[in-house]
């Protein structure tokens, strides 16, 4: 099957981008780009470099090639980061970016991140959740995709508030892909050990706006605190009652929608 890269939704001019999380978790923002038409035209690039650099430069590619630019990048938890950098590297590109449930930009944070998301699983799920971890980390174990769509599951358990039960299309997903995931996030967990990650985030010129959830274990003050202390054109807005997916929330979808729909709009 030939994959169409990027996916599009509505008509052109297409001048929204949402960016999946994972790394190797496309077509999960497909819901999003669908809530988003006809109001606007929207690009859903998959991403499929299996390194950062590569994941920034295919995705400046496929916005330049098929975006109305400037655009603005909806980016959902590693797409956040994506966003960032991208919007750091080639900032004609980009109008706005918009973080959605991102990861925190420093190493301090991490623990937090951790002890939340262990502390809402059973014994039985949090060994489990570690062996994944360390497995999707080995780069000679094998099953890798298997791995990480367990793991995802897991992590969907732990970073929900009241999630909606319908069963997700997963017609619109492309799979997951565990290799690129253990070599993409080796490389971007690096990059926030060592301060880069924050360092480009710093060269964004473009207004950011991060949309977070109460009880997204991500913690908020990880994102909140680090980028504004480097960003001029930055604005944190918190959503009550709301995990780290804010559109499969029950009591927060309508809430994060309003909010996204708001930023989008021409200023």
């Amino acid at each position: 099957m030939t994959l169409t890269n990027p996916r599009t939704y509505g008509s052109a001019p297409f001048d929204v981008a949402v960016i999946h999380g994972g790394p190797g978790a496309g077509g999960e923002m497909a819901p999003v780009a669908r809530a988003l038409v006809p109001q606007w035209g929207v690009l859903e690039p998959l991403q499929t470099a299996c390194s950062v650099a590569g994941q920034a430069e295919e995705l400046g590619s496929l916005l330049g090639a098929h975006g109305a630019l400037p655009i603005t990048l909806v980016g959902f938890s590693w797409g956040a980061w994506l966003s960032c950098l991208v919007a750091a590297q080639y900032p004609r590109l980009v109008r706005k970016a918009i973080l959605v449930g991102s990861g925190p930009f420093e190493e301090r944070y991490v623990a937090s991140l951790g002890e939340t998301r262990m502390g809402r699983l059973s014994e039985a799920e949090r060994a489990e959740f570690r062996s994944l971890v360390t497995a999707l980390n080995d780069p000679m174990s094998a099953g890798k995709d298997a791995r990480l769509q367990r793991l995802g599951a897991l992590a969907a358990k732990s970073d929900a508030y009241d999630p909606l039960t319908e069963a997700p299309d997963l017609s619109e997903r492309v799979g997951v892909r565990g290799a690129l995931f253990q070599r993409v996030w080796k490389e971007a967990a690096a990059l926030r050990r060592s301060g880069e990650l924050l360092a480009a985030a710093s060269r964004i010129r473009c207004p950011v706006v991060a949309i977070h959830g109460d009880y997204d274990p991500h913690p908020a003050e990880g994102v909140r605190e680090p980028l504004s202390a480097v960003l001029e054109r930055f604005r944190f807005i918190l959503i009550a009652r709301c995990g780290h997916k804010p559109w499969i929330e029950r009591q927060a979808r309508e809430t994060f929608y309003r909010v996204l729909r708001k930023e989008l709009a021409p200023s």
